[in-house]
């Protein structure tokens, strides 16, 4: 699983370098995304602010945001790819856009 999620961050992270007006940040309200996390994502993943990272799989909100590789357009493309390991749902761009933000709000400075 750590390794899908690793190389979908790859692959988006390689075409914002290529198009960087894809790096751009988007729109969200982070509060919003918390919530919507803690509804849709809790049941697998650790969603909210962790001091120390962890090593789960899957992992937890915390590692993804820590990741080099985790943008706005990464979380995009992830959101909106299938997953072998992860259930399918459909997500609006308005939620979609919240949950980028509450995750892209736990990366440390």
């Amino acid at each position: 699983m750590r390794s899908t999620i690793l190389a979908g961050f790859v692959a988006a992270a390689i075409l914002t370098a290529q198009f960087p007006v894809l790096a751009q940040p988007m729109e969200g309200n982070p509060l919003s995304g918390q919530q919507i996390a803690t509804q849709q994502c809790s049941s697998c993943h650790r969603v909210l602010p962790m001091t120390f990272p962890d090593k789960a799989d899957p992992p937890s909100f915390q590692s993804i945001a820590d990741l080099p590789s985790t943008t706005g357009i990464a979380l995009n493309v992830f959101l909106h790819s299938n997953h072998r390991n992860m259930p399918d749902f459909i997500i609006s761009p308005a939620d979609s856009n919240d949950l980028i933000a509450y995750i892209l709000s736990l990366k440390k400075k």
